[in-house]
C-alpha cells in the first residue's frame, strides 16, 4: 500500500502555498464512505489557514443543511450550490479564496463530477476500512485516470475513514487498496463519536472544545499531509 509522507515539505513551507488557491473536490460513489464529513471538517480546518469556501455538488444538500443548523455558530465556511456553469464557479471561486472544498455527488458518471474534476488541483476519496466497501469504489480509479485525460495536474489520494486505531490494516485490506492505483493518505479519520454529534448539532469536530480535540488531531493530520501535496 502506498502512502503520502506526511512531511514532504516542512510545516513553514505548507503554510507558504496556503494561497495556491486550490479546489479540493471530495468524492465517492459509495454512500456512508464519510465524504461529507470530510469536506465539512476539512473547511473549517482550512479556514483557520485562509480563507475557505464550500460548494455542494450532491443533490441531497447534505453539507447545506449541516451548515443551516449551524447558522449561529462560528467557524463554518460559506457555502454555495455548484450551479449550471460548474467550472465557471469553482475557479472564480478559487481566484477569491485560498481554499474552494466541493462535496460531489455520488454519482461519479455525471456530468457535474466530469466538471469538477476538470478545475480541480485534488480529488480526495474517502472510504472504509474493509475490502467490501473498497472494491464498491474501484471504479473511482478509473474516473481520476479519465479525468486526467482533460486535467493532467490532477493529483487524487484515498482517506480511510472509521479506523480503529487498535486493528492493524488486514492482509485482505491491503490487497484492496493495491486494486485502486490511487495513493493512500497516511493519516485518516478514527471511528469517534464527534464526527457524529458534530453533524447533528451543526458545527465542526472544531467548534466542540473537549469532545472534539481527537477529531480535529485527525483532520490536521489530513490537512498536513494536504497541504504537502
Amino acid at each position: 500500500m502506498e502512502t503520502i509522507g506526511r512531511f514532504n515539505r516542512t510545516d513553514k513551507e505548507a503554510d507558504e502555498s496556503v494561497m495556491e488557491n486550490r479546489i479540493i473536490a471530495v468524492i465517492n460513489q459509495k454512500g456512508g464512505s464519510g465524504k461529507t464529513t470530510l469536506a465539512l471538517n476539512l473547511s473549517a480546518g482550512l479556514s483557520l489557514r485562509g480563507s475557505v469556501h464550500l460548494v455542494d455538488a450532491d443533490p441531497q444538500r447534505s453539507i447545506t443543511q449541516w451548515v443551516a443548523m449551524g447558522k449561529n455558530v462560528s467557524g463554518l465556511p460559506a457555502v454555495t450550490q455548484l450551479g449550471r456553469d460548474p467550472e465557471i464557479v469553482l475557479r472564480t471561486l478559487a481566484a477569491r479564496n485560498s481554499f474552494v472544498v466541493v462535496d460531489c455527488p455520488p454519482n461519479v458518471q455525471s456530468e457535474a463530477v466530469a466538471a469538477v474534476m476538470r478545475a480541480a488541483h485534488l480529488v480526495l476519496i474517502p472510504v472504509l476500512p474493509s475490502p467490501i466497501d473498497l472494491w464498491a469504489s474501484v471504479d473511482m480509479a478509473v474516473t481520476v485516470h479519465q479525468a486526467r485525460q482533460h486535467n493532467p495536474e490532477l493529483r487524487a489520494c484515498l482517506v480511510l475513514n472509521q479506523l480503529e486505531s487498535r486493528n492493524a490494516l488486514s492482509h485482505d485490506m491491503r490487497e484492496a487498496v493495491a486494486e485502486f492505483d490511487v495513493p493512500v493518505l497516511a493519516a485518516g479519520m478514527q471511528r469517534r463519536a464527534a464526527y457524529r454529534s458534530a453533524a447533528v448539532e451543526g458545527r465542526s469536530v472544531y467548534g466542540m472544545g473537549k469532545r472534539g480535540q481527537m477529531a480535529v488531531s485527525d483532520i490536521e493530520a489530513i490537512i498536513k499531509e494536504v497541504l504537502c501535496l
